[in-house]
Formats: C-alpha cells, structure tokens, sequence
C-alpha cells in the first residue's frame, strides 16, 4: 500500500486505543450525573450559552490565558506544547491533503516526511515546509522550559513543582521525546531527499547519507512508538486533562454544578487538573508552615486515582478553606466543594440534631431589616454593638435575629461535611426570616454571609455589613467625618476570595480614614490561620500564619489593623499590641455628633 509502513503501526493503534478509552470514560462519567445536572445540560445544550463556551475551551485549553495571567513563563510553557502541537496537527493535514494525490489516511499527516519526498518546488509548498518546522521550533521551545521547571521550577516563576507517580513521571518524559523524535526523524529523510525546512533541513545537512539511510526507518519507528505509549497512558494520568477539560468547560457553561455529593461531574473536575502546582506555593500551609502533599492538587490526584487511605483523610482534613488555591487554579476547578465532598461525615451526620430550635419563635420584623452577627460576633462583641450603634444612628428599625436564642448559620458544619446537620440548621434560619417579615439581611460574619449568599434560597436581599455600610454612608443616611487615622484593611478569606467583596471595604475605610496598601491584598490576601475549616492544625501552627499575616499588615505602620470578619479580628487581637478594629467599629467611632 503506497504511503503505509509497518513503523506506522503502533502510533495507529494508540490513536483507536486512546479514543476507545476516552469514549467509554466520559460516557460513563456522564451517565452519573444526577438529574438536575442532567436536566441542566438538556436545557441549555442549544442555549446561547455554547458559544461563550467555544470560545473558553479555544482560550483556556490551547491559549492557556489564565495561566498566563498568573506566570506568563509557566504560562508559555503550556500554550507552546498545546496550541503548537494543535497547529502541527491542523496545518500538518493541510499539508499533507495538498502534496498526497491517492486516498489520504490519518496517519499519513502525522509521518508526512517519511511518504513524501519530493523536495518543495513551489511558494506553497516552501511554505507549508517552513512553518513546520517554525511550529515544531515553538513546540520544542515549551518543551524545554519544561525540562527546565522540572530541575529547578524557580525558573517559570514557581517556588515548588508538584510529587509524581512512576506512571505520570513515564508519560512526562514521553511527551517530551516526542518532538525531539520527530525533529530527528524528519532532519534525517531531510538529509536523504532534501525535502525538510530552514530547521530540519540545516540539521540534517549535518549528517552524512549512509549514516542517515541507517537512522532514518529506526528514528521513524521510535516516533510512532512513544507517540503510542503517550496515547495509552494518556486516560490513566494526569494529561486526562488535555481532553476532559473541554468538557469540564463546556458542562460548567450550560449550568451544571456539584452538589454534596460525587457524581460524574466531579469526575470530569478530578480529571480536568493538570497538577500544575499554581495551587502549592501560596497555600499557608506549605508557604508558613513547610507542610507538603495536602494541597488541592494532591487531594484531587488521590481521589482521582481512587486512594482511599490515609492520604485523603490527611489531605482532605488539613486544610484552612482559605480559597486561595482557587483563586491560582487556571481551570477554575470547584476546589472546596470537592475537599467537603472528601470530608463527607455521612455515617456519623445525625438528622433532627437541632428539633430543640423548633421552641424558638420568630418577631415580627416586617418592614425592617434583619441583623445576623454570628456565632464569632458574639465572642467578639464590639462588632456587634458598633453594628447597633450605626442602626440607631441611621434611623434604621431593626430586627437582631440572633441576639438571645443564638442559630449557627450552618457553614462550620456543612465545611466539616456535616451536610444534614447544616441543611437542617439552613431551614429552621430559613423558616425564621420568612416568618419575621424582614426586608433584608444584614451580616457582620463574613463565613456567614457567604452561606447566606450561596446556600440558602432567600427572597430577600443579602448584605455583608460593609456594602450595608456603604449604602448607607452614599444615601447620606448615615453622617461620618474623615479622620487623620492611617489604616490597613485585611481581606478575609470568606468576603475576599469566597464572594470578590473587595471594593465596598475600602470605599467606607476611605470615607473614614486613610488608607494605607500593603503587599498582599484582596484576591493575594493572607489568611489569618484561625480559620474553622481546619481540625487538624496545632495552635502554634496557627499563630505561625498569623504572625505572617499580621507582619504584612503592620508594615506600613498603620495606626489600626482594619478587617470586616470577627474571626480575623480575634486572631488579630491576641497576636499584636497594635490596635484591631472592625470595619463597623471604626465607621462607629467617627460618627457626626
């Protein structure tokens, strides 16, 4: 058969078995949707929704512009071996649909070299042949900046790469053989026919011709067969991603989201990572603490790989759900949901826990609006009598939910993976600011706030104190004077990462005070340790992260340390003797007399 050799072979039957296998995983995956995600993609398959859709999987899948964003030499690093690659692939068919005149086959794209020998004799051809060789240049360019991170990752701008089983670690360095292979390959049918480009052709002028002869079927063959081992060991590693991430995308865009609960869709998400690493080096537990092998990206590969031992407890447990490894993940993975997906206490979550808060009656509220402080309010009271002194101040009738009969949001447990124990809690709050009449909801505990927003189903409108705050202060129903006082703000994790509340905080500070930038601020800002989603640090361990927030903050010298989360607050407290204030304490203390 004219344009076939046996060399051929191995690369075609890793191409079917890599298709085979990737046809049956998704399909099954797929099929464990649960119905609402099902009904979900069903409705929105033809939706308008598609296109954003192509055009994030062309941005993110081949450009990588996220990763770019965050490292533009990692992210290089990705866009030359995967949109380089692609173009190989795409003008290589071009090519070879144009110089073939019999029946074309696949392969025939991928070894075009080897079959057509003839040296380019026009303008398209001279420059097809060229641009191979300028995108196979591209391709090796990414592929070393890769060999390189490997050795010493400080060299794409990151301070540690990620651990690798033996299996990722063999198709690694398959990957990366493959353009050097063909590099060969082709420079030495170069040498023999002079048929190759500026590149191939150059370096195969450096061999001699019986030299070449002997090289050129071997060099081929091992092309084709480390093109065949990437392939099969594509679907059992961590380059899964390269294709499951278009589905990920594509899913995500239609309106599917993860529930408390694996289903298919996690599995696409477990898939979709690529163990970049972006999510290790600003984790405070190995940043602060030197602690390895817990962050996200370890979690997702254990899961994925279906090891449930220790590893998984370990890493799912010892985590502080600062958000930010999702804020550096470059594919947007829902990396919490999935950490209390692993922390799932099932067995041991109790129903009808809480059918004591049944006694509780609700007040009448209506027409007013409703002010939740929080279990971590009530421990750090002057948020809370700041919060009632500015409703007094701005005329505003009010409604304190919480104040005797205190009700936990239900965030601590649904974070635990208490998920009945939390729903339960969510009803009877839900079932309490229904009956009041209330206008609005009003919280000063930003972990509460986001299981407001983000958790329940209310009618009714949900403020953080600080945008409540700024409507009031821009309405002009609440008078403040500006003082000389210097100040630095900290983002907490909940309102900064969990719910982008960044530019509220900082307009009211600015309205009272002078604010002061620090190096490590809104999506980059510190977590102050003392988080409730971590059981498994000592107390040491979390006045070790503190003590690194806290030294960012004090920095530029601030007169006071400002945050709008009284867990921060009382982390703060105990750890300097500078002064730490509530964003509402402070809007209380320069109200106009």
């Amino acid at each position: 058969m004219e344009n076939f050799s046996p060399f051929v072979l191995p690369f075609v039957l890793g191409a079917y078995a890599l298709l085979g296998i990737c046809i049956y995983k998704y399909v099954r995956w797929i099929l464990q949707f649960d119905k609402v995600q099902q009904k979900t993609i069903f409705k929105n398959i033809f939706s308008v929704r598609f296109i954003p859709a192509i055009w994030e999987m062309f941005t993110e899948c081949l450009l990588h512009l996220r990763i770019t964003k965050k490292n533009w030499r990692l992210g290089y690093m990705h866009r030359s071996i995967a949109f380089g690659w692609f173009l190989l692939i795409l003008f290589g068919a071009i090519e070879s649909r144009i110089g073939t005149k019999d029946h074309f086959h696949f392969w025939v794209a991928i070894f075009y070299r080897y079959f057509h020998h003839t040296p380019p004799a026009n303008g398209t051809e001279v420059f097809f042949t060229n641009l191979m060789d300028l995108l196979l240049l591209y391709v090796l360019s990414g592929v070393c900046l890769a060999f390189f991170k490997k050795i010493h990752s400080r060299i794409v701008g990151m301070q540690r790469a990620t651990k690798h089983s033996l299996m990722d670690k063999t198709i690694r360095y398959s990957l990366w053989f493959i353009f050097p292979l063909r590099l060969l390959s082709e420079s030495v049918t170069a040498c023999i026919y002079g048929n190759g480009g500026f590149l191939t052709q150059s370096i195969g002028n450096l061999f001699s011709l019986p030299v070449a002869q002997f090289l050129e079927l071997p060099l081929w063959s091992l092309y084709s067969i480390d093109l065949c081992l990437f392939f099969v060991l594509l679907p059992f590693t961590r380059y899964m991603h390269i294709f499951t991430e278009i589905f990920l995308i594509y899913f995500r865009r239609m309106g599917v989201q993860e529930h408390t609960r694996m289903t298919g869709f996690t599995k696409f998400e477990l898939s979709s990572c690529s163990r970049c690493g972006m999510c290790i080096d600003h984790c405070p537990l190995y940043k602060d603490l030197d602690i390895p092998e817990v962050q996200s990206v370890y979690l997702l590969r254990n899961l994925r790989n279906l090891e449930y031992h220790k590893d998984i407890v370990t890493a799912a447990k010892n985590c502080l759900m600062c958000n930010r490894c999702v804020e550096d993940c470059p594919v947007n993975i829902d990396l919490m949901n999935i950490r209390r997906i692993a922390r799932d206490k099932g067995k041991i979550d109790t129903p009808d826990s809480y059918a004591y808060l049944k006694k509780i009656k609700s007040f009448n509220a209506i027409g007013r609006v409703a002010y939740f402080g929080g279990c971590m309010s009530h421990l750090t009271p002057g948020i809370t009598q700041a919060m009632e002194t500015i409703f007094k101040a701005a005329g505003q009738d009010y409604w304190y939910m919480d104040e005797q009969g205190t009700i936990c949001c239900g965030r601590p447990l649904h974070q635990q993976g208490f998920s009945s124990q939390a729903s339960e809690l969510r009803r009877k709050n839900t079932e309490l600011i229904r009956q009041s009449g209330a206008k609005a909801l009003i919280t000063s505990c930003p972990i509460c706030y986001k299981s407001f927003k983000d958790e329940y189903q209310l009618s009714i409108p949900v403020y953080h104190h600080t945008e409540y705050l700024k409507l009031l202060i821009e309405s002009g129903k609440l008078k403040v004077h500006k003082s000389d006082l210097k100040v630095t703000y900290h983002d907490p994790c909940e309102l900064g990462r969990g719910r982008h509340i960044y530019k509220e905080p900082r307009q009211v500070l600015e309205a009272v005070a002078c604010l002061l930038k620090i190096s490590d601020e809104k999506e980059n800002s510190l977590c102050c340790g003392m988080n409730l989603g971590n059981t498994v640090l000592t107390l040491e361990q979390q006045t070790t992260i503190r003590n690194n927030t806290l030294a960012c903050l004090s920095e530029p010298n601030p007169d006071v340390i400002a945050t709008a989360c009284p867990m921060c607050k009382k982390a703060f407290v105990h750890g300097t003797d500078a002064n730490v204030k509530d964003i509402a304490e402070i809007v209380a203390d320069n109200l106009e007399k």
